[in-house]
Parts: C-alpha cells; structure tokens; sequence
C-alpha cells in the first residue's frame, strides 16, 4: 500500500502525462486516485489542447484531428467510469499533434486551391464576350483578305481601327491595293460606304455638304456632302489644298459636321480610310501634323510575296476583287464589338508602360515633337481590341508592342539632324521599345 500511495502522490504531483506508464502495471488503482482529477484534465484535453493544436496549424476545420477517435473507442469497453474512458486520451494526445506536425497538408486543402483560382480568374478560358468577338473580327479579317491576298497585318490593323471608331491612313506606293483594301472593308459590313477623289480644285462643301436655297419650297435646305457615310473613302487625300483637308477635322474628331451654323452628326460607326502617295510629291500638299494626329493609325501593305503574286496573276481574269465579297458584319456587329473590348481588362502595370513609352517619344533628344496624349489614348484602345482579337480578355505588353509604331510612328516630328543622318520615325519607335523595359504581367497573369 505505500508504493500505491507513492504512487498516487507522484501522479497527483507530475500530472496525467505521467500516469500513462502506470495504466497498464496496476489498473485496479486507478478508480481511487484518478477520479478527483477527472473534472478538469479532459475537459482540458479535449476543448482548449486540440483547439489549440489546430488553431497553431492553420486548420479551419477540425475535422482532421477526428483520428483520436478510433483510439478512444477500444478504452470505452472498459468499466462505464469516466476516468477509464478519458484517461486514454493522453496518451493519444502525442500522437495526434505529431501526426499533424509531420503532415503539413492538413493546411494545403485550404490554401492551394485558392491560388490557382487567383490565376485562373485572369488566364481562364475566354468568355462567351470575348470568344464571339474573336470569330466575328477573324469572320471580317478573312473576307477582306480575299482582297488583298497575303496581307493579314494590314488588315488586322484596319479592323482595329474601325472597331475602335478611329481613322486610318494607308501610305503606299502605287498599285499595291489601297484602294483595294478600303472597298474591300467597306463591302464587308453592311453599312452605307462614299468615296472621295481628292484634287485640287476640291472644295470644302464638295466634302462637308451645302446649304443651298430651294425655289420650288421658298427656303435654305441643307444637302449632305458624300462625308455622311459609315465608311468614306478619301483617296490622294494629299493632292487636296489644306483648305479642303481641314474640312476633315472637326468631322474626324468630333463626329459632326457644322455648315452655316447648324450641326449636324454623321451615322454611327463612322470611319474614314485615307490614302496618299509618298512619291510623286509634284502638286502635292502635305498632311498638317494636326490632321495627322487625327489618324488612330498609319500604315502600309507593301509588295505581295512571290508566291501570292503568281496565285493573283492565276486569277488575272479577276479586275475587281473588292466587288467579289460580300457583307459579312452588320454596323450593330460593329458596335456590340466596341462595347465588348471597352471591358478588357488593363493592367496598371500595362497603362504605366504605354505613358512610359509616350514620355519616351518627348525625351528623345532626336525627337523634335514628342507624341500627344490622344496617342496614348489610341494605343491603349487599340490594344484591347487586339487582345479581344486573340481570344484574350486582358492586355499583355506583345499587344501593345505590335501596334506602337502603327500608332505613334506619325504622331512625331524628327529633328532635322536625324532627319539628315536617315533616321525615320517607325526606327525611333522601334528602338524607344528596345529601350523602356516592358513588365511581365502578361507571362505571370
């Protein structure tokens, strides 16, 4: 009986940890100095040391710590007294926080699976938005390139530029289809289309319309000029006298034209594609950098390769492909289009890189006029709707690159010593890009 009594007093002393090698030496003994404990130490067990043991580990839920259980129901068997039920517990307290200490993915369910949805949420598979944008641009996309074969570029460049509600002028030499390629986008979308040769003897109500008087009705009557169209074709745009070509800006900019006071508003979408000749500059009057600047983008469509040549020639029966195609969008396909890239997702990462490449163009020592703000303006809408054009709902820094030197290129002045040394404006954008370190949301979005 002294060693029991030892006994008990070294357990009563040291506490329930130490009573787990006496359980199996002498279980009759338990009952008598066990039971004054038991009100406190499992309660202890099991509220506050597995609750803490999961609120240490990160685990919400509790139920991973449910293991204790099939170690506690072979100790239930024994006699209905509660210190043989409760007094297996700590020996199983050990094992449950080791096993959760040694096996960390108890916290992986509730972490992991949240950052692939961060991911996911912006490289998810594209929306219905999104997707039926990409068909109805490549639907447009390929029937002009029934026109002019092997261009895809160009075109694409020109599709922006309609979508966005911007202008677009084709520099080129001759022959080499811009008129071609104007007519083509033209009788894609079912929308009203008027041509214009420009010559010098134009005049500015020739554009804009008259306002003229009426015998028969005794009163001023306003006749719309061939401006008021969706698609206006201004062909030689450059052998105009300034006086005509400023009859374009307030139309290019404002959307309405204003003769004799009264304004009037051109039907939406509204687009005008304007083409010029960099050669044969005899009579000739240069684009002010005003009107310019109204361009949302300039390019070119250069010489077909060797191979599209010899299929164009296979097919010389063919005088007027432009009059081959036929309408493919309606002016509503264009304007839900519109409304579709305005909700592609930009990046701040991406609008700090496009002002970075436009502060670029002001700070070039070889720049004499750096690029506006309609410029950062233009190839940020431009690059949303490239994007949507990838089957992509948000902007990475490839969009913006591609379209750079479309869009900026004439929106600068080269001084005259980079002018004499042969620099041109599409090499100083290129090497503006070369030089502004682009971000990498695109790769880690």
């Amino acid at each position: 009986m002294s060693n029991e009594n030892d006994d008990a007093t070294q357990l009563g002393s040291i506490g329930r940890h130490m009573s787990k090698p006496q359980q199996p030496g002498n279980p009759q003994a338990r009952p008598a100095f066990q039971a004054p404990s038991l009100p406190t130490h499992p309660q202890e067990q099991d509220g506050d040391e597995e609750g803490t043991v999961l609120s240490t580990h990160n685990a919400t839920p509790s139920r991973p710590t449910r293991p204790t259980v099939p170690m506690a129901q072979p100790m239930q068997a024994q006699p209905t007294q509660s210190a043989p039920t409760q007094q297996p517990l700590p020996q199983s307290q050990s094992a449950p926080v080791m096993a959760t200490r040694q096996f960390p993915q108890i916290t992986a369910p509730s972490v992991k699976p949240a950052q692939p949805a961060m991911a996911s949420s912006m490289m998810s598979a594209p929306q219905a938005d999104i997707t039926e944008f990409h068909e109805l641009f490549a639907q447009l996309v390929g029937n002009v390139s029934q026109v002019v074969v092997g261009k895809e570029q160009p075109i694409r460049q020109c599709a922006t530029a309609m979508i966005v509600g911007g202008h677009i002028l084709l520099e080129d030499n001759p022959g080499t289809g811009k008129t071609q390629l104007a007519r083509g986008l033209a009788n894609s979308i079912d929308m009203s289309f008027k041509r214009i040769q420009f010559t010098p003897d134009l005049l500015p109500s020739d554009v804009v319309g008259v306002t003229y008087y009426d015998q028969k009705n005794g009163e001023f009557e306003y006749r719309e000029g061939p401006i008021f169209a969706s698609i206006v074709l201004a062909d030689e745009i450059n052998r105009a006298s300034p006086k005509t070509q400023s009859a374009l800006l307030e139309v290019m900019e404002e959307q309405k034209v204003t003769v004799d006071g009264e304004t009037h508003a051109v039907p939406q979408p509204f687009m005008v594609i304007a083409t010029q000749n960099p050669i044969e500059q005899l009579g000739t009057y240069k684009l002010p950098e005003a009107q310019m600047d109204r361009f949302l983008i300039k390019t070119t469509i250069g010489y077909p390769s060797h191979d599209v040549s010899v299929n164009i020639l296979k097919q010389v029966n063919v005088t007027d492909r432009a009059s081959t195609v036929h309408a493919v969008l309606t002016g509503n396909d264009v304007l839900r289009m519109r409304a579709i890239s305005e909700t592609v997702r930009l990046d701040d990462a991406i609008i700090e890189y496009i002002v970075r490449l436009v502060e670029a163009t002001r700070h070039n020592e070889r720049i004499q006029v750096g690029s506006s703000m309609r410029g950062a303006l233009a190839l940020t809408r431009c690059a949303r709707v490239w994007a949507a054009s990838s089957n992509r709902g948000y902007v990475v820094p490839d969009d913006v690159k591609q379209l750079a030197v479309a869009v900026l290129a004439h929106r600068i002045t080269l001084t005259a010593e980079a002018t004499f040394a042969g620099s041109t404006p599409e090499q100083m954008i290129e090497q503006i890009l070369d030089e502004v370190p682009s971000p990498t949301v695109g790769a880690t979005a």
